[in-house]
């Protein structure tokens, strides 16, 4: 058999599925590769060795992936102790804010360490995140944390950010107020998805005041957020960050009284040196930036 299709394979099995499986091998290689190495692979053999929609593995794709597994799911360990004991390799995932305003700072100084480091980045939130830390897809997420993380998951809370409220500097409301005091707000919420806790913690905060105010724009990231408040489009709901500068279009409203979002590290199992270095990291630039 040819040991690199074998190693498709072990990618494909492991982490359900032929795309997920790119997303995962440490190297470059598209999908129509992959699929058509893997089929190689079935012809060889004169099996199947899962179905691809719903994915699941055969009969003899679950005994071939037993054969293979303890190889392949030790190769990481292997390469660390070669290193002398130190893995170069590490899988972020954060929100955009993140990636573009803290983790260069963060990987600039990880690097004085360890030279060689090589990263991979994933954009995304919470739940997101803390899917893919289950599906071992990353080694640690940065985000927005609850109280309670999903079973397995260790947490560290970085820094507490008040929520606010964006609206067009134009707009007539100074004081969040001021939209309390209405029979109805009219204008449309500009927010991430519900399940962020971000929104979690704005409909309870409004909820003990009697408001009602569903999203009108659901979008997937801050920058979205402050874009449509620019455009006119509606009232945004954010976060303040330390150190961050609106857009001169937007002016930000506090809320008093609506409980903050957390910012955290979010990881699974033991830490490696390198692992708990960028934790130590995002620590000590949370620390510097409340």
């Amino acid at each position: 058999m040819n040991v690199h299709h074998l190693e498709l394979f072990y990618y494909v099995a492991k982490h359900g599925g032929i795309m997920p499986a790119v997303r995962n091998i440490p190297y470059g290689i598209q999908q129509p590769a992959v699929s058509a190495q893997v089929a190689e692979l079935e012809a060889h053999l004169g099996v199947t060795l899962f179905q691809r929609r719903p994915f699941s593995l055969t009969p003899a794709g679950k005994k071939l992936f037993e054969f293979v597994q303890p190889f392949f799911s030790r190769l990481d360990a292997v390469e660390a102790d070669l290193q002398g004991g130190q893995a170069r390799h590490l899988r972020i995932g954060a929100s955009v804010v993140v990636l573009r305003d803290h983790l260069p700072e963060v990987l600039q100084t990880i690097r004085k360490k360890f030279p060689t480091l090589t990263a991979g980045l994933r954009e995304g939130h919470q739940p997101e995140l803390e899917n893919l830390l289950l599906q071992e897809e990353i080694d640690l997420a940065i985000t927005i944390v609850e109280k309670k993380s999903a079973s397995g998951i260790h947490s560290l809370p970085l820094l507490e950010l008040p929520l606010v409220l964006l609206v067009d500097r134009k707009s007539r409301f100074t004081d969040a107020r001021q939209l309390w005091e209405l029979d109805k707000i009219v204008e449309p919420l500009i927010c991430l998805p519900a399940t962020e806790a971000l929104c979690k913690n704005f409909q309870q905060g409004l909820a003990k005041l009697g408001v009602d105010w569903f999203p009108g724009i659901e979008v997937s990231s801050f920058d979205l957020i402050e874009t449509y408040v620019a455009a006119g489009l509606g009232i945004g709901l954010a976060v303040a960050v330390p150190r961050s500068q609106l857009s001169p279009k937007i002016r930000a409203l506090p809320l008093p009284g609506f409980a903050p979002v957390v910012i955290g590290a979010l990881w699974r199992g033991k830490t490696t040196p390198l692992l708990q270095m960028v934790i130590d990291e995002a620590k000590a630039r949370a620390k510097r930036l409340a």
